[in-house]
């Protein structure tokens, strides 16, 4: 740990990836333990893929048309949040299958997105550090907009919180006690884009899912207090990332699979810990 250690006092990049990965942390403790608790992380999953769409045309638009302020997490963002709409509008208002939309949304955002970034003038886009994720490029920019998009997620889940949990357990009888439960469940869908709009820096589209389902599942096995398991799930997404990211820089390997093997060893241990426990 000592090359870590000795990083983090003289590379800036190493300080903001530990403390974007700190306070995100937080956000996907709380949201994925709404996310697992409403079994909805096959949508996550589709919004993350889907975003690939958004980032790609920014990208292509601001290279274009000369827009600075068009960056790829502005392009994300937008398209977690259509997706999301689209996702919900659509099984809600038409009575679709879910998966099925979840499918379109899925590969048109994957296909639109390369074809945007193919046709983008200029110099060629690492594709890599969106797929597969690249902590350690966080920039001072990165971490101010991770803090404030986390904020706003954060925000939204403590003013609603009441209704989203009860949407997330029983949204019948959310329904019948008064509450637009396809208004919160809209709404759970949007925080869930903003999230995984998060997660690409540090884990990448293909490797978000994992990083936002599992300290949630693992939590979820120890309590079924929903404000407990958030705790729980927040406190585990931190040793992931700053674990992660400590022994990745030691052991010289790709940060963002890392933090997930992290994460899958944790989700396997709760097992053992489980079964010795009964």
């Amino acid at each position: 740990m000592t090359d870590f250690l000795e990083a983090l006092q003289t590379v800036p990049l190493i300080r903001y990836a530990l403390i974007a990965g700190i306070v995100s942390s937080v956000t996907f403790g709380v949201v994925g333990s709404l996310v697992v608790t409403r079994r909805i992380a096959y949508i996550a999953a589709a919004i993350a893929h889907s975003i690939l769409g958004g980032i790609g045309a920014s990208v292509y638009y601001s290279r274009v048309y000369d827009m600075p302020w068009l960056t790829p997490m502005v392009g994300a963002i937008i398209a977690g949040l259509l997706s999301a709409a689209i996702i919900g509008w659509v099984s809600l208002k038409f009575g679709e299958r879910e998966d099925t939309i979840i499918g379109a949304i899925w590969a048109f955002g994957m296909a639109a997105g390369l074809l945007f970034i193919h046709y983008a003038p200029g110099k060629a886009v690492n594709l890599e550090s969106f797929i597969f994720g690249n902590i350690l490029l966080t920039s001072r920019s990165d971490v101010i907009a991770t803090l404030v998009l986390g904020a706003i997620v954060l925000l939204l889940v403590v003013l609603f919180y009441h209704k989203l949990v009860a949407v997330c357990f029983d949204e019948e009888f959310a329904r019948l006690r008064g509450v637009s439960s396809s208004a919160y469940y809209l709404l759970l869908l949007a925080i869930t884009a903003m999230s995984v709009v998060l997660m690409v820096r540090v884990a990448g589209i293909i490797l978000s899912l994992a990083l936002i389902v599992l300290p949630a599942a693992t939590a979820s096995r120890f309590s079924r207090k929903l404000w407990i398991i958030m705790l729980i799930a927040v406190g585990i997404t931190m040793v992931c990332n700053t674990g992660g990211l400590a022994f990745s820089y030691e052991l010289d390997v790709p940060t963002g699979p890392f933090i997930v093997l992290t994460a899958v060893a944790i989700y396997t241990g709760s097992f053992f810990l489980k079964r010795q426990r009964r």
